[in-house]
């Protein structure tokens, strides 16, 4: 088992910003169980510099650290794993080329991706948007019973995704999700430790239970 399904239940999303492993660090104390760097718009040199600076935080509390798309930076920066989305590199072949102790998460918006991704070597899923997001204001929704068709079809643990916030976590209770993924719930927060302490609580009462 590449990932245990407890690993994600409070993963959160970097969004870009300056001071990334010190925000990182900060939201690890608070809870957060799983990272994952995502960037934009940067070249490999900057990104693998990035992922090891991140890495580094990451593994000295034990906490994985996941890529996101750009599984050449993931590997050459040290990360656990990566996370590829419906547009991105054949989970297959990227499968072929990490090896088998590389974490690959997949997103999947429908039980076709969903089996698909799980039967090309996919170690978890990341299912949304959920609920409208702040960063992905074009992203495809799903809806709960979406969402629930997806957990079913697959034996792969899966986390919610998408403008989720602690108010909004108890809706998706009985979804079949191991926990929630996170972006400006933690990031833009003024007090990242304690948000993610407090989402913490949240997802632990609400997926533990």
């Amino acid at each position: 088992m590449r990932i245990d399904k407890r690993e994600l239940l409070l993963y959160a999303i970097t969004d870009g910003s300056e001071n990334l492993p010190e925000k990182i660090e900060k939201a690890i104390k608070g809870g957060v169980t799983i990272v994952q760097i995502r960037e934009k718009g940067i070249g490999f040199s900057e990104y693998v510099k990035k992922i090891k600076a991140s890495a580094e935080v990451c593994h000295a509390y034990g906490v994985k650290l996941i890529v996101n798309d750009d599984y050449k930076s993931a590997l050459e920066g040290g990360a656990d794993g990566v996370h590829l989305g419906q547009n991105d590199e054949d989970i297959g072949k990227v499968r072929k080329i990490v090896g088998e102790n590389f974490v690959i998460g997949a997103t999947a918006k429908t039980v076709e991706q969903a089996v698909k991704a799980q039967n090309e070597g996919a170690d978890y899923l990341g299912a949304g948007a959920v609920f409208p997001s702040p960063t992905k204001k074009n992203a495809i929704r799903i809806t709960a019973d979406d969402l629930k068709n997806i957990t079913s079809a697959v034996n792969i643990p899966c986390v919610a995704i998408g403008g989720i916030t602690g108010e909004r976590v108890s809706e998706l209770k009985n979804c079949g999700v191991s926990g929630i993924a996170v972006v400006s719930a933690i990031f833009s927060a003024n007090d990242i430790e304690a948000s993610a302490r407090e989402l913490l609580k949240i997802a632990s009462d609400t997926f533990l239970q």
